[in-house]
């Protein structure tokens, strides 16, 4: 069995599902002073795309509205926000890509920097095998507001994903992973079959000058 590997956000979906959420959040009272937390995501979010994000800053600051509220009651919000929000900006291209790799028998998995709180039911959502993600803290069902575990941003995303695998890098020799972020570098340059979707900067240039394919999500075409 073959892996298709996925980042999701800016990768099957449009837009990013932690900025997405924390907005979402403010929309439904679950920050204390709104002006100060977006302002702070949007400084974060800034440093990501240069590549220089502190992930722990990230994480500390948007769980911070979730510590002591129950896994059920976050569970239920994320379910109507992606209903709400994440349903209408999935790729069409990225639904499609993902049915082709399981009619061929794939193992399909997402494989994220944004929490599991998240990533997870959306990847459910998008009937996806797997999901790795930035692991989140619970206490008896509740959430502590801290991470756990390698976080899967960058290197971290090759850690995680061959724990998963049991150490063994020859599978990923048989993998395709789907990604738009130089921040995924690490992990395109592991698998078998890198393939860029709607690229940043940085990476267009690196996949051009690598001969890496290059998709267009959402207009339907490819360089």
């Amino acid at each position: 069995m073959n892996l298709a590997l996925f980042d999701l956000d800016e990768t099957l979906i449009n837009g990013d599902c932690s900025s997405l959420w924390s907005s979402f959040m403010v929309e439904h009272g679950w920050v204390p002073d709104p002006q100060a937390f977006l302002q702070r995501e949007a400084e974060l979010m800034s440093d990501y795309a240069q590549g220089k994000m502190n992930m722990q800053d990230y994480m500390h600051l948007t769980l911070a509205p979730l510590k002591g509220r129950s896994q059920d009651n976050v569970s239920k919000m994320v379910k109507r926000y992606i209903e709400e929000i994440i349903s209408p900006r999935i790729y069409a291209d990225a639904r499609a890509c993902i049915a082709r790799h399981r009619a061929r028998g794939d193992r399909t998995m997402i494989v994220s920097a944004s929490g599991e709180h998240l990533v997870s039911p959306i990847a459910r959502y998008l009937e996806v095998d797997d999901a790795l993600a930035i692991g989140v803290e619970l206490d008896n069902e509740i959430y502590t507001g801290l991470t756990q575990g390698v976080m899967t941003y960058r290197e971290g995303k090759v850690t995680r994903l061959l724990m998963q695998l049991g150490n063994d890098a020859s599978i990923l020799q048989r993998a395709s992973f789907y990604s738009d972020s130089y921040n995924d570098l690490p992990l395109l340059s592991q698998v078998g079959t890198p393939c860029v979707v709607n690229p940043d900067a940085a990476l267009l240039q690196h996949a051009r000058a690598a001969g890496w394919p290059i998709y267009r999500w959402g207009c339907g075409k490819c360089d």
